[in-house]
Order: structure tokens, then C-alpha cells, then sequence
């Protein structure tokens, strides 16, 4: 057995870790004063003192209970052999709970929502800026111009962008902090938010008070994407660059109160606070860097939507779809399909909103969901990490803050939260499918024992009288088992077209929920004749398993347990390798099988998504000249393989025989 083990290369403290993060993880975070405040603003009916040291209270403990405590200190160690994210969670507890995919697939999903919101909502508030330099600037044009050239450019890989992200943010954060101090210095009282007090008296006293919650959980909305990119970045960096990053974004938002305080009777459904509180000299600049920002932040939920479809494809959530790997940068991926739908989705939510405000209602839903899925997973996850009361006082305090958030999120239904539901609801219904459609599909699959069959097959391999098919013939294997093979694959070799080769090979591919194992075994069923390659893959490493497969192959060859020289003579004095050739089993619809209307239905979803997914040969890898797809029926019976003893299943009428579940009479 071979065993590699890979880690990610930023889980050390480093100077260069922590800066990496500041660039990786907190783009969604570091932008959330861009507009946060303006949107509890215009949600205001009275623009005072109270409101403001309430406002401000909220966004306080928000971001210490959600995102420091829960998120920081908590959630983070649910890791999955270091990796973060609601499907690494999602597969660390897969098998404690049956119910728990559908979680797994409504958080997935919120966070797909999430990635066409975020860099709609971001580059729009940043661009809005240039209204105070030229108030009639098309921003829509403007954004949809920043969103195109981003959305192009990722399948050329953003590695180039990747190494100025760290150096940005560090700016930004920097800059943001330095402008709220100026103004915090000038009205010191706004320091009194940090009583809780404040919050309170906001939320019950204050009128609509509650409903302001659907504008401050704006301020943690980038804590999920903080859990997804553990595995990058790693604990111990996250962790310490967190306190400058909540530092800096605590001083801006008090700096933005400080600056509403002397201004209360000046602001307007136009005014910003982010921009107001920048000197006039300062502006252009500022908006320059929010820009960068804002595609930073763009950039990282748009990279954390591709790793999700992939660990969705991995852990069989989604149809096959090709990804390619355009940098040599760790993790990098491409997924055009998916690419496509978030460009599209982003377009639409520019052109259907326009302003910035709008979008508000519909990104604060979407991360709420995740949010709450996170919650029950990671409720699951430590149920034998902490004591009954610890565990409980946690569940409180997280469904506690997060369904109030949810109920302000969803009073903003019709002026945006739909759109959410929607988008959200399309992906799981098609992961929903995917799942369940695969569920059904492989209980279809029928498993014999492998030993009942090997002297036929050794008698066949050594048969001169049956043209040889291939020298190498590989069949891919669902079975699990060393034990047991698919009958079909038997009645493939044995009776569809008995198929003479040297050596059979069986390949299994089996995705396990350790993210980076990539380990083999390699069993002699007949040695020499039959040989199976077990290819063991956590979900975070891409499926390349032809290649994998040749690569153990010519490894056994030089450890001198195979011979892969071809055996005819004419090739074999100049040592030319033998020749391959798969064969894969692709099981379709057939009219025989009556379904229950359930099954029916879900079903012929199942093989309509599976149009806009890869073959099996194509995501495996495998070289389609030496492919032969034998497409069978979905069956509930076996095939015959051997004249059985037994006859078919009669029934007490010896005119009669039961085939599955119809029974035929015999007439003559």
C-alpha cells in the first residue's frame, strides 16, 4: 500500500501566513463598512444619539458573539484533518445522521447565493463612491464592465493577482482603521456602544427596532467564507490576524458613528457614512482602494463557489463537471460551467437592483442560511467535544442570534429575499436530485462473489480460441468489497462478448472524508490474470484517475511484479508496451422497472441534470480512442451467468412463471 499525505502550506505562523490571510479570508469581512451602516441608516425613522450608540452596540456583539466567538474560537476547530467549510464539516459527520445531506445541501447552496451576491453588492458600493466626485456616473456600466473582465479572466488562473491581495488588504484594513480613529477621537462617547445596554434599548424600545437586525448581520457576512478557507490558511494564522482585522473594522464603524453623530441633520438616502468620513483630498484614492478591495472580496467568494461545486461533485451532491487547474498556485481551480452561472447571476442582480441598497435584503438571507446549517452540523460535531451544558449553552446563544437574524432577513422578503430563495433553492434542488437519483440508480447494482468466477475467467485468459479483445482490459467497479464484483461487469467479459486479455484489471475509485489521502492498494485476485487497484481520494483531490492508475501500473513494473512488454513477438523484440483498454458500464432508463411516482419523478430530473454533466470517461480521465461504454438497462434483476441448477421462480401453477413482479401464463 502507498500512502501520501499532503497539508496545506500556510497552516504554520509565518509573517507571510498572516499576510496571505488578511488576503484570502477576510475580503468579504473587510468590505461589510462599505455598507453596513448606510443600510441600517436608511432602515432608521430617527436619525439620534440613541439610535447611533444602539447601531453600533448591535454591530459590536455581532461581531463578538457570532463571528469572534462562534466562528474564531468555536467552529474553527471543527476542522476535517484541517479543512474547514460547510461539506468538509458535512463529510466528518455523513455517517451519524441520514438526514443530515439535506443541511449540508441548503448551507452549500446559501453560500452558492452568497458568491453571485457578494460581488454584486461589493463592487456596486464601492463604485457608488465615484457619485460624490461625478454624481451621474453609470455605475450599473461601470460594474458590469469590473464584473466582466473579473469573471474572464478566471480561467486564465488569478495567481497573479492572488500575490497582491495580502499587500491590499493589509492597506485597507490599515486605511479603514486610521480613518475611523480621526473621528472617533473627536466624539469619544460613541465608545459607550460597547455596553450592551445600548443594543437592547435598540431593539425593543427604538420603532422597528428588531427589524434593523436584517442591516447589522450585514457586519458578520463574511464569517462563513472565514470557516471555508481553514484549510488554506490555517488556525493559528486566522486566529491572530483576526484581532488587527476586527480592530481596524470596530475603529471605522465608530469612526462612522462619531461622524453621524455631528452630522445627523445632513444625511440623506444618498449619504454613506464609509465615504463621508474621508477627507476631500482622500476621496479619489479611497475609492480606488475600496474598488480593490471589493474585487478582492469578490474574487474570494467566487474562488470559494468553485471549491464548493467541487467538493459537492466529490462527495456526489453534483453532476460531473470539468475542472481545470489553470496556475500552479496550491487549490486553484476552474470550473467554466460554474463560472458562467455566477457571472450571469451577478449581471442580474446589477441590472435588476442598481443600487447597492436594494441587494441588501437578498445578501444578508443568503448567509443567514449558511449560517444555520453551520450551526446544526457543528451542534452534531460537538455533541462528544463538550459536556451536555456547555453544548446546549452554545445551540442557545448561536439558533438564538441566528433565527432573529433570519426573522429581520425575511420581513425584507419582497424587497429582495426572494431572489435568495430562489437561487438557493435551484442548486439543492439539483444537488437534492443528484444525491437521490445516485441512491436509486446504484441500488440497481448487483454484487456476486468474486471467487465462484475466477477459474472461468483464468480458463478464458488462456482460451486461443477466442480472439484476444486486449491485452490490458481495465473494468471500472463500483463494489467496495475485494470480495465481490458487479455481475454485470461478469456478464460483460463472460457472455455479451466474451472478452480474452492478458490481464483483467478492476478499477475502484472510492472519494473518502479525509480531504487530502490519496492512497492505493493493489490485490491479486489470479495473479498475473486478475488484478484489482483500489484508488483511495479525499474530496479535496482532483480525479485524474487515469492518470493515477498508469502511474501504479508502470510503478508495479519496475518493482518487477508485472510485465507490461507486449506479448507479440514482432513488438516484443523491441520492447513496445502492451496495449490498453477500458471498458465502462453506464446503467440507463429502461421501460421494463416500473418506479413509484416518487422515484419516477425524481428520476427524470436526475438523467435531465446529468446533460449538463461529464461522462464517466471524460471525468475519470480516460483516453476515449480505447473506450468501449456498454450501455445497460436499469434492472432490478441479475444477469444469468452460468446455467444455473435452479429455474426460474415458479409459482403453484406449473403453466405459470414469475419474472420480478409480473407473472406469466404459459398458453401451450
Amino acid at each position: 500500500m502507498k500512502k501520501t499525505q499532503t497539508a496545506g502550506p500556510l497552516s504554520k505562523l509565518s509573517m507571510a501566513g498572516l499576510l496571505i490571510t488578511l488576503g484570502i479570508v477576510y475580503g468579504d469581512l473587510g468590505t461589510s463598512p462599505l455598507y453596513t451602516l448606510r443600510a441600517m441608516l436608511n432602515g432608521a425613522t430617527t436619525i439620534d444619539r440613541d439610535f447611533v450608540l444602539g447601531a453600533l452596540s448591535c454591530i459590536f456583539w455581532t461581531l463578538t458573539l457570532q463571528t469572534t466567538f462562534k466562528y474564531v474560537f468555536i467552529t474553527l476547530r471543527a476542522d476535517n484533518k484541517g479543512e474547514g467549510g460547510i461539506m468538509a464539516l458535512f463529510a466528518l459527520l455523513k455517517k451519524r445522521k441520514d438526514w443530515i445531506f439535506i443541511v449540508a445541501i441548503v448551507g452549500g447552496c446559501a453560500l452558492l447565493a452568497d458568491g453571485i451576491i457578494t460581488p454584486a453588492i461589493t463592487v456596486t458600493s464601492a463604485i457608488e463612491g465615484l457619485r460624490i466626485l461625478k454624481p451621474d456616473i453609470p455605475v450599473v456600466t461601470v460594474v458590469f464592465i469590473i464584473l466582466s473582465v473579473l469573471f474572464f479572466i478566471q480561467q486564465f488562473g488569478t495567481a497573479f493577482l492572488g500575490k497582491s491581495f495580502g499587500p491590499v488588504m493589509l492597506f485597507w484594513f490599515s486605511m479603514i482603521g486610521v480613518l475611523g480613529l480621526v473621528q472617533l477621537v473627536r466624539v469619544p462617547d460613541v465608545l459607550l456602544a460597547v455596553n450592551p445596554y445600548y443594543a437592547i434599548k435598540l431593539l425593543t424600545a427604538y420603532p422597528s427596532g428588531f427589524l434593523l437586525l436584517g442591516a447589522v448581520f450585514l457586519c458578520t457576512t463574511g464569517a462563513e467564507a472565514l470557516y471555508s478557507d481553514l484549510g488554506h490558511c490555517g488556525l493559528r494564522n486566522i486566529r491572530l490576524s483576526w484581532i488587527f482585522v476586527k480592530t481596524a473594522l470596530l475603529l471605522n464603524y465608530f469612526g462612522q458613528g462619531a461622524w453621524i453623530i455631528g452630522h445627523a441633520g445632513e444625511i440623506t438616502s444618498r449619504v454613506n457614512p464609509f465615504y463621508a468620513i474621508m477627507p476631500g483630498w482622500f476621496l479619489a484614492p479611497g475609492i480606488i482602494v475600496a474598488t480593490a478591495a471589493a474585487i478582492i472580496a469578490s474574487q474570494a467568494l467566487i474562488s470559494g463557489s468553485f471549491t464548493i461545486i467541487s467538493e459537492a461533485i466529490s462527495l456526489n451532491f453534483f453532476p460531473k463537471v470539468r475542472i481545470s487547474y489553470p496556475s500552479s498556485l496550491k487549490g486553484q481551480m476552474f470550473i467554466p460551467l460554474v463560472n458562467v452561472i455566477l457571472y450571469l447571476g451577478c449581471c442580474f442582480i446589477v441590472f435588476h437592483f442598481r443600487e447597492s441598497a436594494g441587494m441588501e435584503a437578498a445578501y444578508g438571507l443568503a448567509i443567514n442560511l449558511a449560517m444555520l446549517a453551520t450551526t446544526v452540523l457543528l451542534m452534531l460535531y460537538l455533541r462528544d467535544k463538550l459536556p451536555s451544558y456547555l453544548r446546549i449553552l452554545c445551540g442557545v446563544v448561536f439558533f438564538g442570534v441566528e433565527l432573529s437574524f433570519l426573522a429581520a432577513n425575511l420581513s425584507k422578503f419582497n424587497e429582495g429575499g426572494w431572489i435568495t430563495l430562489v437561487i438557493t433553492g435551484v442548486f439543492a434542488l439539483v444537488m437534492y436530485v443528484w444525491n437521490r437519483g445516485r441512491r436509486i440508480k446504484n441500488s440497481f447494482i448487483s454484487y456476486v462473489k468474486i471467487k465462484d468466477y475466477l477459474p472461468v475467467i483464468k480458463a478464458l485468459s488462456g482460451d486461443e480460441t477466442v480472439p484476444r479483445y486486449a491485452t490490458n482490459l481495465v473494468y471500472i467497479t463500483h463494489a467496495n468489497r475485494v470480495t465481490d464484483i458487479e455481475n454485470k461487469i461478469l456478464y460483460s467479459i463472460l457472455r455479451k462478448q466474451p472478452k480474452r486479455a492478458g490481464t483483467y484489471w478492476l478499477l475502484h475509485v472510492d472519494i473518502v472524508d479525509d480531504p487530502h489521502v490519496t492512497e492505493y492498494e493493489v490485490t491479486e485476485l489470479i495473479p498475473g490474470i486478475m488484478i484489482r487497484i483500489d484508488l483511495r481520494m479525499g474530496f479535496k483531490v482532483p480525479v485524474k484517475a487515469s492518470l493515477y492508475f498508469h502511474n501504479i501500473v508502470f510503478e508495479l513494473m519496475a518493482e518487477h511484479k508485472i510485465d507490461l512488454i507486449s506479448s507479440y513477438p514482432s513488438l516484443k523484440q523491441y520492447n513496445v508496451l502492451s496495449d490498453f483498454r477500458y471498458v465502462v458500464i453506464d446503467r440507463v432508463p429502461n421501460k421494463e422497472y416500473e418506479f413509484s411516482h416518487n422515484q419516477k419523478l425524481i428520476m427524470g430530473l436526475y438523467f435531465l441534470i446529468s446533460k449538463i454533466g461529464m461522462t464517466d470517461v471524460r471525468y475519470l480521465g480516460l483516453d476515449v480512442t480505447n473506450v468501449n461504454v456498454e450501455m445497460v438497462p436499469l434492472l432490478a434483476r441479475s444477469e444469468i451467468i452460468y446455467n444455473e441448477k435452479q429455474p426460474p421462480v415458479r409459482t403453484k401453477d406449473p403453466k405459470k412463471i414469475r419474472t420480478s413482479d409480473i407473472t406469466f401464463t404459459r398458453v401451450n
